[in-house]
């Protein structure tokens, strides 16, 4: 499945096969993470590393994942960097894009150069992982919510998108929740719709966590992870919202609060 991202987000690909090859790389261990690299500078590598760790024990706080366990030395999450973008591309046969990420292998591909490396593309990468991870690979969950789970470990990723939301409402561009739900995205998608799709997910899920009360996002995963469907997942989690209408009454009140 293919994912886009708006201005200085990274374009995910959720791809079937490695893009590292076997004997090139060297690397650098961490309790959690194992950085590859071939002529990468040393002390970027090692940066990658510290950051790496940093944001696994960040993320999983900042979603209420008390409960996480977490991957262990054996099953430490590959990061592979690329010597610049035409190498990163030569390998994943992707010409325009800037990372990958493979949630069931727990592989994340880029490069150096890659702009906000640190500041959006390692960091969201790691949260797709540790989301997928806590609600399980077969979970049926929506496309805006995982997006928006990852989003929100970005530097710059959910901030300002409650205005944006409230821009797309009085242009009649909004995407009301049952259709964002359904809403499924391709490399041929209309890029407004992407920009709009990417929006409402990080302020929508920044909702659900700041607003909602943190433990109840974790129980609305755990839900998931236990194959409930998304709309009793969410009336279990936060009662309130006996249905996904509910929520978006809220949500929407909540961003007219904000704007006065």
């Amino acid at each position: 499945m293919t994912m886009f991202y708006r201005g200085s987000l990274w374009l995910c690909f959720f791809l079937c096969s490695s893009l590292a090859g076997a004997a090139e790389w060297r690397e650098v261990k961490s309790e959690h993470f194992v950085v590859y690299y071939k002529k990468a500078p040393l002390r970027f590598v090692e940066n990658t590393s510290t950051r790496a760790e940093d944001n696994y024990r960040r993320t999983a706080v900042s979603l209420g994942f008390t409960r996480y366990k977490g991957w262990t030395w054996s099953g430490r999450v590959k990061i592979y960097i690329y010597d610049d973008a035409a190498d990163y591309q030569a390998a994943s046969g992707l010409g325009w894009a800037a990372g990958s990420v493979q949630t069931r292998a727990k592989t994340i591909s880029a490069f150096p150069a890659a702009q906000g490396f640190f500041d959006s593309t390692l960091p969201h990468e790691i949260g797709h992982i540790i989301f997928r991870d806590f609600v399980g690979s077969e979970a049926a969950v929506p496309l805006w919510l995982e997006e928006g789970a990852a989003m929100y470990q970005e530097e710059s990723g959910r901030w300002g998108a409650d205005a944006e939301v409230r821009q797309i409402i009085e242009q009649g561009k909004f995407i009301p929740l049952e259709d964002l739900t359904r809403l499924e995205l391709g490399r041929d998608s209309d890029r407004e719709l992407v920009r709009i799709f990417y929006v409402e997910a990080a302020s929508l899920t920044s909702f659900l966590i700041d607003e909602g009360e943190m433990y109840r996002f974790a129980r609305l995963c755990r839900e998931l992870n236990s194959g409930t469907r998304f709309e009793w997942a969410l009336k279990k989690a936060y009662m309130k919202y006996q249905t996904i209408n509910a929520l978006e009454a809220d949500w929407k009140g909540h961003l007219n609060h904000e704007k006065k």
